[in-house]
């Protein structure tokens, strides 16, 4: 699976995914300090999922109805990164499939998923 990395988004986590066969950007290592509307407008050019810890994202999505080609919003605090980088390679290991069609919060809990359109 594609995947835009976000700067918010630990090293850790981008490293697990790579080792789980996903394609990862990191913006971390590219192109860091640009913008949220240019880290989503990159994702949806590249038809990427746009992996992210910062909430200012869903702002974008719901309120300024940005386009964009999936979101999954990390809200894992207080864990370990180890454990953050393994529960965010299982959600994309068992929702690949689900995570291009909306915004989707990964918690220690759940993962919910709130389709939208596009």
């Amino acid at each position: 699976m594609k995947i835009v990395a976000d700067e918010s988004v630990d090293k850790q986590i981008v490293d697990r995914l790579r080792a789980h066969g996903h394609e990862v950007l990191s913006v971390a290592e590219l192109d860091p300090g640009i913008d949220d509307e240019a880290v989503l407008s990159r994702s949806r050019q590249s038809n990427s999922i746009l992996l992210t810890a910062d909430k200012d994202f869903g702002e974008l999505v719901f309120r300024q109805r940005l386009l964009h080609s999936g979101v999954l919003l990390i809200r894992l605090a207080g864990l370990a990164a180890d454990v953050k980088a393994e529960l965010v390679a299982i959600a994309f290991d068992q929702h690949a499939k689900e995570l291009n069609m909306g915004f989707a919060v990964i918690s220690r809990r759940a993962l919910r998923l709130r389709r939208q359109p596009r």
